[in-house]
């Protein structure tokens, strides 16, 4: 009673009606079926004190239950995706990092990026940070240690990406150690030799160090990409008791003992193994240097990121990657990567939804030979100036540019056929993105009890709602 006494107050003193809606609902949508791409359309009304919950079709928000803490949305920055922005000009890689990284009205504000510790399958060729010429030698001093060909094109990229977005956090996976560490001797598959375990903690500790040097912090790093998927090039097989056993033995004190503060994540694979995450966890030895879990989707349920989390609550969830096959199609990828990404991910306790890789060209090179990948679409192609925005740029954009780094995921119910996750924002404000995956338009309402507005979706459109 006395908020309503204070608000009809309010209306007298300041001579305004209170039965007039406000336009006060920012309402960006993608509708494939309609040619629409990320557009902000006309604001939205909502009412103050009256409600739509009896309505069959109402997302009710509660800011008062919040879960996860959001750290960003975004890519992988691969060789390939610095090679081709590289070969732009300075002055159309500029205007396109900006509208990647910025915050401005024009712009997506990407605010996570994952790496590759050396090479990743989306590079000219495989390489480590300490390859030797002869096959049978070793380095155990990590003398030959060098970021390499790094320096040519992925760290020059991230240097004028942090000019843009000196906040921006950054994740780094292995592909594969170098070759004479593993018992194939190959960047191909294998397994690490457990006698080589120990230098190769040091080996991502001086990669730490020297990205820290070139002034690039790495926030996470992910002990193995994809350690079930030995196939690719590189690639590594570490089973879950080899990767606790390194944590508990190796890379956690290494950590420790230089001062390093970077996240240590585990698995880095897909939804069809929780076993995997859990049993590295269950190790006494290795749980207490462990921030969290990674996940891709190439198989599984998305819900399998809350068993995990139901299992060890006190460790963090990420979402690290998910391709698009070229040539991409908008109707299809993006109500799927919106339902099990933006929306799914987050929704089973997910800190971050990293799509793959950040650009392609035309013909969807580099890509390393056996086993790299040679169909993988970037969020976009870049031929010299020209730049085409894909289905990735899309899934991502709907929430990079409004979910900002600390924002909350609060809660909203679950409505067949309108799939939905909510957040809100340091600023207080409330962002609500809504997938329309029925075959109808649908008419919804939306909002915290106290207030909601109307919007409609066609079928397979995205809108994201933004509004205090």
């Amino acid at each position: 009673m006395l908020k309503q006494y204070l608000f009809l107050l309010a209306c007298g003193f300041m001579a305004i009606s209170c039965n007039q809606p406000s336009k006060e609902v920012e309402f960006w949508m993608t509708d494939p079926s309609q040619d629409i791409k990320f557009q902000l359309q006309d604001s939205l009304v909502f009412q103050m004190g009256k409600s739509s919950e009896s309505q069959p079709l109402f997302i009710q928000l509660n800011p008062e239950n919040s879960y996860q803490e959001m750290d960003g949305f975004g890519f992988t920055l691969s060789q390939g995706s610095a090679l081709h922005l590289l070969g732009m000009s300075e002055s159309a890689r500029k205007a396109l990092l900006e509208e990647l990284f910025g915050t401005d009205a024009n712009q997506i504000g990407i605010s996570y990026l994952r790496l590759a510790v050396a090479a990743s399958d989306l590079n000219e060729y495989p390489f480590s940070y300490d390859d030797l010429e002869d096959s049978l030698a070793t380095d155990l001093e990590l003398e030959k240690f060098d970021l390499g060909p790094d320096r040519n094109d992925v760290i020059p990229i991230l240097k004028e990406i942090l000019a843009i977005n000196p906040d921006i956090k950054l994740m780094a996976s292995p592909w594969s150690p170098p070759a004479w560490m593993k018992d194939n001797r190959d960047t191909r598959g294998g397994s690490l030799l457990e006698e080589y375990e120990p230098v190769y903690a040091q080996y991502l500790v001086k990669y730490i160090q020297q990205m820290k040097a070139e002034g690039i912090i790495i926030d996470a790093l992910t002990i193995q990409n994809e350690p079930l998927h030995p196939g690719n090039n590189p690639s590594l097989l570490m089973l879950s008791e080899q990767q606790a056993r390194f944590i508990g033995l190796h890379l956690g004190p290494a950590f420790r003992d230089a001062g390093i503060d970077t996240k240590i994540l585990i698995y880095d694979h897909n939804a069809d193994r929780p076993d995997y995450p859990i049993t590295v966890l269950q190790d006494s030895l290795a749980n207490p240097f462990i921030a969290g879990s990674a996940f891709h989707l190439y198989g599984g349920q998305i819900d399998a990121l809350s068993d995990v989390h139901q299992a060890f609550p006190d460790k963090h969830i990420y979402f690290t990657e998910q391709w698009i096959g070229a040539p991409g199609n908008l109707a299809g990828d993006l109500p799927w990567h919106i339902k099990n990404l933006i929306i799914g991910a987050t929704r089973n306790w997910a800190k971050t939804v990293l799509e793959w890789n950040l650009t392609s060209n035309p013909t969807l090179t580099p890509f390393t030979d056996r086993g790299g990948c040679d169909r993988c679409l970037g969020a976009v192609t870049i031929e010299g100036d020209s730049v085409i925005r894909n289905p990735a740029y899309y899934v991502i954009a709907h929430a990079s540019k409004f979910v900002v780094p600390g924002s909350m995921r609060i809660d909203s119910n679950e409505i067949e056929g309108l799939a939905n996750v909510a957040f809100q924002r340091p600023d207080g404000k409330l962002v609500l993105i809504v997938l329309n995956e029925g075959n109808e338009p649908k008419l919804f309402s939306a909002g915290p009890s106290e207030k909601s507005f109307q919007a409609s979706l066609n079928p397979g459109a995205v809108g994201t709602f933004i509004w205090k």
